[in-house]
């Protein structure tokens, strides 16, 4: 018995192979496998099974039934009693449908597939994305929830995004890193297309450049599982499941994605507190035990973003992720260099950048900077009261006061004054121009000229006298006095 347990042990658990232990043990192939199969020698036993003398011929109709299903829809594939009727129908079975159900039942049993047990060293994570419905705003949404954990300590890091991209994927990791304060040394991810570029044989990649640059900046190895073999990350795979029970039901409320992701952040510390069976310690204190392995965190912060090359159309808009944003008119048919954010895109020309607009994570929508259709709008001031970039653009009231004194004194050539005052926020704020307007009003001087005067006065800073309080390392500086007799040979019209 001694032996058969330790035979059993050393086996199973890895530490000997099959062929190792057949030979360092002295048992027979078929030995072994009884001794794998069997907690305890199992003495006698039936040498051969019970015949089946009705069922055996019918045994390979069941098994081609049943590997031609492998390939049907898993809604359209046999039912043991539809096994049972069709062997009645087409083949003239004559037993009973239990005895077809035991065959059916026997034959899936062995095509179960066998699962290793992985070590898990600490600070080694793994990375996964969940799906949950979620209403932000009172508007119902599917968003996408990315996780990390680590299995050493079952500790993990959740958030949730509106969609799942390389810009959240990017940030997912960011966001974990800073919960968790370091870098984890090696990271386990599935073959998901923001990551893997290209496949190559069985475990060969090609992660995307945005996946690398994120490899680059953090210092941590990658590792990607086998197609189709999520169990090389079960953690993660089973911490998705606890997140969206426990996290995100009932369906989560919230006014914005950022007070939700607060509330699941608390809800993540909160478990480091709870102790994991076979574990005399909290998650808390191994995580602690953990972070001593972790890599430190960079001193620079990585920009989670994805770039694209697109093109701006004739009404100066950007398509990016399905949404259009607008650039400067003077920028329009030219080749735009769009940076998709988590919270904002910006669009580049050359090396200028020419707009900034906050993300928008639906469908077809368009953005629009009233500021970028003006310099248009002043050679066609005749659009001005009909251009959709202008329609929700809520100006002070001092604004349609000048309008109306502009058109009053200049008539049509007034429309386009007021529009040349709009261009003046191509370099001040709303705020800045607001009071400069205001001013220009009080005084009675209303024509572009006299605002933008007025507004670069606000702008002034008075010059202050440079005071050496304060600053004692200057006080031993000596500076001599500039000779000046080379510009009074100048004045005379002699030589230096």
């Amino acid at each position: 018995m001694a032996q058969w347990s330790e035979i059993r042990r050393r086996v199973l658990t890895g530490e000997l192979s099959k062929r190792q232990a057949c030979s360092d043990y002295g048992v027979h192939w078929k030995t072994l496998e009884k001794m794998l199969h069997c907690e305890e020698p199992p003495g006698y036993r039936q040498a051969q099974p019970r015949r089946k003398p009705r069922l055996s011929g019918f045994l390979p109709h069941i098994e081609a039934f049943l590997e031609a299903d492998r390939q049907a829809p898993p809604k359209q594939r046999h039912t043991a009693r539809r096994i049972y009727h069709r062997l009645r129908e087409e083949h003239g079975y004559t037993g009973c449908e239990s005895i077809v159900r035991a065959a059916v039942h026997d034959w899936k049993q062995k095509q179960q597939e066998v699962f290793v047990p992985l070590s898990h060293p600490p600070g080694e994570a793994q990375v996964d994305f969940g799906h949950a419905e979620v209403i932000i705003a009172g508007e119902p949404l599917t968003a996408s929830y990315f996780v990390m954990t680590l299995p050493y300590s079952d500790a993990f890091f959740c958030c949730v995004f509106p969609k799942e991209c390389t810009e959240t994927f990017q940030e997912g990791h960011v966001q974990a890193f800073d919960y968790f304060g370091g870098v984890a040394t090696r990271i386990s991810y599935d073959n998901s297309k923001i990551a893997v570029a290209k496949i190559v044989g069985g475990r060969g990649r090609t992660p995307t450049r945005e996946f690398m640059r994120l490899s680059s900046h953090y210092l941590f190895a990658h590792h990607f599982c086998r197609v189709r073999r999520a169990n090389e990350k079960g953690h993660v795979e089973g911490i998705v499941g606890f997140a969206r029970r426990n996290f995100l039901v009932p369906v989560p409320q919230a006014e914005s994605w950022e007070a939700l992701n607060r509330a699941i952040l608390e809800r993540c510390r909160a478990d480091l507190t709870r102790q994991l069976r076979g574990q005399g310690v909290p998650k808390q204190t191994l995580l602690d035990q953990e972070r001593a392995v972790f890599r430190s965190l960079p001193n620079s912060r990585f920009e989670a973003r994805r770039i694209e090359v697109a093109q701006a159309n004739s009404l100066s808009l950007v398509r990016f992720d399905t949404n259009d944003y607008s650039v400067p008119t003077a920028y329009a048919y030219q080749p735009i260099t769009v940076i998709g954010g988590v919270d904002e895109v910006r669009l580049v020309c050359r090396d200028h950048l020419v707009a900034r607009h906050r993300r928008q994570w639906g469908s077809e929508h368009t953005t629009f900077d009233p500021v970028h259709y003006l310099a248009l709008l002043e050679r066609k001031p005749g659009a001005f009261d009909y251009a959709r970039p202008l329609e929700q653009w809520q100006l002070p009231v001092g604004f349609g006061v000048l309008r109306r004194r502009l058109e009053a004194q200049w008539g049509d050539q007034g429309t386009r004054e007021y529009i040349k005052v709009l261009r003046l926020l191509e370099r001040a704020t709303v705020p800045e121009l607001t009071a400069a307007v205001h001013n220009a009003l009080e005084i009675g001087a209303t024509s572009c000229d006299a605002v933008r005067v007025l507004l670069e006065h606000r702008r002034e800073q008075p010059v202050q006298l440079f005071c050496l309080q304060g600053r004692p390392y200057l006080g031993g500086v000596a500076v001599p006095p500039p000779d000046l007799t080379a510009y009074q040979a100048l004045r005379h019209g002699g030589g230096a």
